[in-house]
C-alpha cells in the first residue's frame, strides 16, 4: 500500500516537473555552448577593433560573467524557482556596493572610456591637471605620466575623462616660438635673413614646415623679432634649448649683439 502510494507520488512528480527539468538542462548546455562561441567571437572582434590589451581581458570577463548570470536566471525561471528573495538580496548588495565604491566606479568608468575612445595613448605628451608629461601607462583606475623632471604623476581616470586634456604630441609636431630683442641700429631685413638661414640649417625641424620670422613688438629701446618653427613634439624642450643656442651663436658670428652682450 505504501509502496503503491509512493509510486503514484513519484510518477505525479515526474509528470509535473520532468519536462521543465529536461528543458532546463537542454537550455543550460545550449547556453554554455553559445557563451563559448560568443567568447571566441568577442576576442576576435576586439583584436580587429584594436581595443587596448589592458581592457580586453576585463571586457571579455565582464560580458561572459553577465551572460552566465543571465543563463542561470533563465534556468531557475524554467525550474519555477522563486526569485523574489534572491532579487532583493542582489539589489541590496548592489546599492551598498555602489555607495561604498562610487569614487572607484567613476575612475573605472573613466578608464574604460579612455581605453575605448583613445583621447591619448601610451607615449603621448599630454597636459592634464596642471601636469605636463609623457603617458607611461593607462590602467583601469588611473593613468601614470612622467614629467620632464622625472616625476611620476598618478592621475585618477575620472579626472581625465571629465576634464580638459591637451594632447601635445597627437599631431606629431609642435610649434616653437622664440622671441629675440635687437637695437634699432640693426637692419631688420639683415637680421631676418640671418635668422631664416640659421633655422633653415637646423636639422631637427620638421620637413615641409613653414618658418615664420617677423617683428612682434616695438619697444622704446629696440624691437623684438619672433621666430616660429615646427619641431618634433616629443623632443620639444631638448630642441628648444639647442635651437636657441644655435641662433645666438649664428648672430654673434655675424656681429649682431643682443641686449646685455658686451
Amino acid at each position: 500500500m505504501n509502496l503503491s502510494k509512493f509510486y503514484d507520488i513519484a510518477l505525479h512528480w515526474v509528470e509535473l516537473y520532468a519536462p521543465s527539468i529536461i528543458i532546463a538542462i537542454v537550455v543550460f548546455f545550449t547556453g554554455q555552448w553559445m557563451i563559448r562561441v560568443i567568447k571566441k567571437w568577442l576576442y576576435r572582434a576586439m583584436e580587429r577593433k584594436e581595443i587596448s590589451s589592458s581592457l580586453r581581458p576585463f571586457l571579455q570577463s565582464l560580458v561572459i560573467t553577465l551572460l552566465q548570470i543571465l543563463l542561470l536566471l533563465i534556468v531557475l525561471q524554467l525550474l519555477s524557482v522563486r526569485l523574489t528573495i534572491f532579487t532583493a538580496i542582489v539589489t541590496s548588495l548592489g546599492v551598498a556596493a555602489g555607495l561604498a565604491l562610487s569614487g572607484t566606479l567613476q575612475n573605472f568608468t573613466g578608464g574604460v572610456l579612455i581605453l575605448l575612445l583613445k583621447p591619448f595613448k601610451v607615449g603621448d605628451n599630454i597636459i592634464a591637471q596642471g601636469h605636463d608629461g609623457i603617458v607611461e601607462s593607462i590602467e583601469i583606475f588611473y593613468t601614470i605620466i612622467t614629467t620632464a623632471d622625472n616625476r611620476s604623476v598618478i592621475i585618477p581616470n575620472s579626472k581625465l575623462s571629465n576634464e580638459v586634456i591637451v594632447n601635445i604630441s597627437r599631431q606629431g609636431s609642435r610649434r616653437l616660438d622664440i622671441e629675440l630683442k635687437f637695437s634699432y641700429a640693426y637692419d631688420i631685413e639683415k637680421i631676418k635673413k640671418l635668422l631664416l638661414d640659421s633655422i633653415t640649417s637646423f636639422p631637427n625641424k620638421t620637413t615641409n614646415s613653414k618658418i615664420v620670422v617677423g617683428v612682434s613688438t616695438l619697444d622704446p629701446d629696440g624691437f623684438k623679432m619672433t621666430v616660429q618653427v615646427w619641431i618634433d613634439a616629443l623632443k620639444y624642450y631638448d630642441l628648444k634649448f639647442v635651437l636657441q643656442q644655435k641662433l645666438i651663436n649664428d648672430l654673434q658670428a655675424a656681429g649682431i649683439k643682443l641686449p646685455g652682450m658686451p
